[in-house]
């Protein structure tokens, strides 16, 4: 698709792939590619799951800082909410996202790993969100995504102190959800995202939006945004194709159509 992030898909699976060497450094070049990535996984039917990928020895490695290095207060003012938008197109594909890392993810690295569904790691990645001690803060979701997933107190000491996360620390807090030797990591989230490959994919859809959006709301309110997206389900045709199926065959053998 660009120059510094492909886009590929095969089996139902979409993989959007960094490709920036020596450590995909997420400049605003790339920035901009992640966006056009997530928005043809988004509107590609063909699409069921997406993997986000760096490639075999690195993730990334965090921001351009050379690039940032002789911005203003005003540029960054522009250019902050361009870099958090970017991130966020990855966030809201309304399918499962998986992160396979390997290597260093490391401050927008980190936060590009928080925008997925579930990460997968290798053994020896790392992950880390060293901003502070250029004297900066996380500015694209950092602050906000890790908070939600590990708490408070364990994404403050994080990232107050800019430390490194090796791989089995990360899976005890929850920051990853699998590590595998780092030769795997790409293919077994490659094999978790082709299980939804003929899933019900409005369901799946309506699942993954009543959770991020019940994230942001008291529980009266994500109750009710359950609500309508369960009862919009009954006007699709997968709805009574599954229901039927679960009837006369039992559960899992459903063909879906997406509709």
């Amino acid at each position: 698709m660009g120059e510094f992030v492909k886009f590929e898909v095969a089996d139902g699976v979409g993989t959007i792939r960094l490709d920036r060497p020596k450590m995909n450094a997420l400049s605003r070049a790339v920035q901009e590619e992640l966006r056009e990535a997530a928005t043809e996984a988004t509107r590609r039917d063909d699409v069921k799951a997406v993997v986000v990928y760096g490639g075999e020895r690195v993730f990334a490695a965090g921001a351009d800082v050379k690039e940032m290095a002789d911005m203003s207060y005003a540029d960054m003012v522009k250019e902050s909410g361009d870099l958090q938008s970017a991130f966020t197109a990855v966030a809201q594909i309304p399918k499962p996202v998986v992160a396979a890392v390997t290597g260093y993810a490391l401050g927008g690295g980190c936060e590009l790993a928080l925008c997925a569904d579930v990460r997968f790691a290798a053994d020896d990645a790392t992950f880390g969100q060293p901003e502070i001690l250029l004297g900066i803060i996380p500015g694209a979701g950092g602050t906000q995504r890790l908070t939600r997933l590990i708490g408070p107190s364990k994404a403050k000491d994080i990232i107050f102190t800019g430390r490194f996360v090796k791989a089995d620390e990360a899976l005890a807090i929850g920051l990853v959800d699998q590590l595998h030797p780092a030769a795997e990591v790409y293919e077994r989230a490659v094999a978790w995202a082709k299980q939804f490959a003929n899933a019900a994919t409005l369901a799946v859809r309506a699942a993954k939006q009543s959770i991020d959006a019940g994230l942001e709301v008291d529980l009266t309110t994500g109750l009710e945004i359950e609500r309508q997206q369960f009862a919009g389900l009954f006007a699709t045709e997968d709805g009574p194709i599954g229901m039927k199926s679960f009837v006369e065959n039992g559960p899992g053998k459903a063909q879906f159509l997406g509709r």
